[in-house]
């Protein structure tokens, strides 16, 4: 009996043992169960994609990439433009056209152009490329001359463009020039590429070189006329005269003197 008592006693010992294993192993299925859940929420990356807009509409950051603007963009650094430009592109809904000059533009400037003009002038020359919306090339057909810019408008500052159906045509009176290809274009920039620096009046129309004086007229023949005839102080004429006159006097005083000393 006592035997059998023990054996019962360990078995329910054992059953006891195997619940306590099986209670204690069952609240830890749970937390196994979290990772999952954290695992499931890559949607947090929606800001840094919302952010990516700002990238694009970096001008300098485009103008790197595409090579050959590297004078335009030290000019939008240095005048502060590529922050002005920044803010316009993500607070405006009418967007921006630029006119980028490449490298090989400003080279067929005069040297040490750049470095005669002040931080004003500097500044209203990269203002002056830029056009306060967005353009398509198909829009240049419509759009009203002269085009305002930044830089502002007037006998001055004229800018004006004629599409043609394969090219479109800049003129500022001092520069002529056509687009020679799309850096790049959206909804809200357009920046194309031009050949020459567009030189506004306002700035470059004083520094341009004075024409060239006129060489006086050569004095006519016909003046040098008249001195000739009053260097002239006696004609044949008159000295034929004075001869003769004189001739005669003494003629005529050789006469009386034999006269004279025939009578005595």
């Amino acid at each position: 009996m006592k035997q059998q008592h023990s054996l019962s006693s360990f078995s329910f010992f054992l059953l006891l043992l195997h619940c306590a294993n099986t209670f204690a192993q069952s609240p830890a299925a749970t937390p196994a169960q979290a990772p999952a859940a954290v695992v499931a929420q890559p949607p947090a990356a929606t800001p840094t994609q919302a952010a990516q807009p700002h990238g694009i509409t970096n001008v300098t950051k485009i103008l790197e990439k595409a090579g050959h603007f590297t004078i335009f963009i030290r000019l939008l650094r240095s005048t502060q433009e590529e922050n002005h430009l920044f803010s316009a592109l993500n607070d405006s809904s009418s967007g921006v056209t630029i006119f980028a000059p490449t490298d090989s533009a400003f080279s067929e400037l005069k040297s040490g152009t750049l470095n005669t003009l002040s931080d004003g002038d500097k500044s209203e020359l990269v203002k002056f490329h830029v056009v306060p919306t967005f353009l398509s090339t198909s829009q240049f057909q419509t759009v009203s001359n002269p085009l305002g810019t930044w830089a502002g408008t007037g006998s001055r500052l004229p800018l004006n463009v004629t599409s043609y159906p394969n090219s479109v045509n800049i003129t500022t009176g001092l520069t002529n020039t056509s687009l020679s290809g799309t850096v790049y274009t959206d909804n809200q920039l357009a920046i194309y590429k031009i050949e020459k620096v567009l030189l506004p009046k306002d700035i470059f129309a004083s520094k341009a070189p004075a024409p060239a004086p006129v060489a006086p007229e050569p004095e006519k023949p016909t003046k040098a006329v008249p001195a000739a005839t009053v260097e002239s102080p006696v004609s044949p004429v008159d000295i034929s005269s004075a001869l003769m006159f004189a001739h005669n006097n003494v003629v005529g005083s050789v006469g009386i003197v034999a006269a004279a000393m025939f009578a005595l």
